[in-house]
């Protein structure tokens, strides 16, 4: 298993035509050999799978990539599913720079974020998804 540091920013949307890469996410996943979510992977590193939410650049969450009763994936940030964002179809979205997947934000807004970056986490680094 190989978790890595997966960092998404906002895309182009009407209301930001060139993205925001103040409102993004950190998270750490385990991703297998095609960059795909490894969901057998998941259950031994769960507590590792950490999510950091940004706005205007600044962290203002922090919280676990878990899976969702359904099946699905989401980022949780307290005991219960109120506080849940929803990842749409998370497992099938390739984890590579470029590639873009669909997140369920608090206020319901399903918004597309792409990615920027995935790298190895390492235990003990400096710099890592959440902490």
């Amino acid at each position: 298993m190989t978790l890595k540091n997966i960092r998404v920013e906002l895309a182009r949307t009407p209301g930001s035509p060139d993205g925001d890469p103040g409102h993004a996410y950190e998270f750490r996943a385990p991703l297998n050999d095609a960059g795909l979510l490894d969901k057998f992977a998941w259950p031994a590193a769960r507590a590792l799978c950490t999510v950091r939410r940004f706005q205007g650049g600044a962290q203002v969450e922090q919280g676990l990539l878990i899976v969702t009763r359904g099946g699905g994936w989401a980022f949780s940030y307290a005991p219960g599913s109120e506080d849940d964002e929803s990842l749409y179809k998370l497992a099938l979205h390739k984890m590579q720079p470029g590639q873009y997947l669909t997140i369920t934000e608090h206020d319901g807004e399903a918004r597309t974020f792409r990615v920027v970056s995935v790298e190895d986490w390492h235990p003990g680094a400096s710099r890592h998804a959440a902490g």
